[in-house]
C-alpha cells in the first residue's frame, strides 16, 4: 500500500480480502481454463488497485460515468475504448508481450485506427500520395528474414497522414489518398512516393480527450510512416517509422515510438535530383530508407 494512503486496520483487511477470496471462488468452476485466469487475474489486479488508492465512492461513480460516455460515443467508425487502451499505453504493452524482441528482427508498433483493406496497388517507385497536401519524401529499403535472405514478393501496405493531420478515410469514404500497398522485388528491395510525415492529434473531442486535457497530456501523435509487411512462412510485422529529430518522440500520445524505428528523413534542396528522375525543381523532398527484417513463423 502507498505511503498516501491511510492505515487500514487488521479487522478492515479481513473484510476486504474476504470479499476477495469469495470473488475469486465464484470463477473457480470456469471450465475453460484461459478465461478462468484471465478474470481470476483481473480480479486481484482491480481488487488491488481499489485497496491501494482507498478508492471512493464518488471516484468509482465517475469512472462508470466515464465508461459510458465512451461507448456512447463509439460507433463503427470510431472505436473511444481502443483509443481508451491506446493512451494508457495497454495497446502497445500488448504489441510488447505478443511480439517479443528478437535479434534485430523489425519491432511491432499501434495499428492506428486508420488501416482501410483494398489500398490500391503501386508499382516499385509509384506514388502512393494520391493528391494528398504534403512535401514529397523517397522511401525504400529492403526486406529480409532474420538470416538476411531477401524476401521477394513481400507485400507491403503503407498508409499516412497528409500534411494537415489528415487519414483519407477521415475526409469521407470516398476518397482515397495517403495510402498503397506494393511488393518487393526479387532482390527483396521497394521503393515508393509518400509525404514526409507530420505531427497530428488523436480524437481528442471526447471521454479520452477531456481526460488527457486534465492530466496535461498533449493529444499529438508522433509524425510516423506506417507498414504493413506480410510475406509467406513469415511473421507480419505492423510498424511506423519515426522522424529523427522530432519533439514529440518522447511524449507519443499513444507511446508508440521506438528507437530502432526513429529514422533520419534527409531533406533535398529543390532542383536536387531525385532517384527516378521525377523533376521536383519548385519544391523541397525528403528521403529516408527503411530495411524491414521479418521473422520465421
Amino acid at each position: 500500500m502507498s505511503e498516501a494512503t491511510p492505515a487500514v486496520s487488521e479487522q478492515q483487511r479481513q473484510v476486504e480480502e474476504e470479499l476477495i477470496r469469495t470473488v475469486l471462488a465464484s470463477f473457480a468452476d470456469t471450465p475453460d481454463q484461459r478465461l478462468k485466469q484471465l478474470m481470476q487475474s483481473l480480479v486481484r489486479h482491480l481488487h488491488g488497485f481499489i485497496r491501494d488508492v482507498r478508492l471512493t465512492e464518488d471516484e468509482w461513480q465517475r469512472a462508470v460515468d466515464f465508461l459510458t460516455a465512451a461507448g456512447h460515443i463509439t460507433d463503427d467508425r470510431r472505436q473511444e475504448f481502443v483509443l481508451l487502451s491506446d493512451v494508457l499505453g495497454a495497446s502497445m504493452q500488448t504489441i510488447n508481450v505478443n511480439h517479443e524482441a528478437e535479434g534485430d528482427a523489425t519491432e511491432a508498433t499501434v495499428v492506428g485506427p486508420f488501416f482501410v483493406d483494398g489500398a490500391p496497388e503501386i508499382a516499385i517507385g509509384g506514388d502512393m500520395v494520391g493528391g494528398a497536401p504534403g512535401e514529397p519524401c523517397w522511401v525504400e529499403g529492403a526486406v529480409t528474414d532474420t538470416d538476411g535472405n531477401p524476401v521477394a514478393g513481400a507485400r507491403l501496405d503503407v498508409w499516412e497522414a497528409d500534411e494537415d493531420g489528415f487519414y483519407d478515410v477521415q475526409y469521407g469514404p470516398d476518397r482515397t489518398a495517403g495510402r498503397g500497398h506494393l511488393f518487393t522485388d526479387d532482390a527483396g528491395h521497394y521503393a515508393f512516393w509518400g509525404l514526409t510525415p507530420t505531427p497530428y492529434p488523436i480524437p481528442h473531442d471526447g471521454p479520452v480527450g477531456a481526460l488527457l486535457e486534465k492530466t496535461g497530456r498533449s493529444p499529438l501523435r508522433a509524425s510516423h510512416l506506417h507498414f504493413m509487411a506480410t510475406a509467406p512462412g513469415l511473421r507480419t510485422v505492423i510498424t511506423h517509422i519515426f522522424v529523427d529529430g522530432d519533439q514529440l518522440l518522447t511524449q507519443d500520445a499513444v507511446f508508440g515510438v521506438k528507437d530502432s524505428l526513429v529514422k533520419k528523413f534527409d531533406r533535398q534542396e529543390p532542383g536536387t535530383p531525385t532517384p527516378d528522375g521525377r523533376p521536383l525543381t519548385d519544391m523541397s523532398w525528403t528521403r529516408v530508407r527503411f530495411d524491414i527484417v521479418l521473422r520465421r513463423t
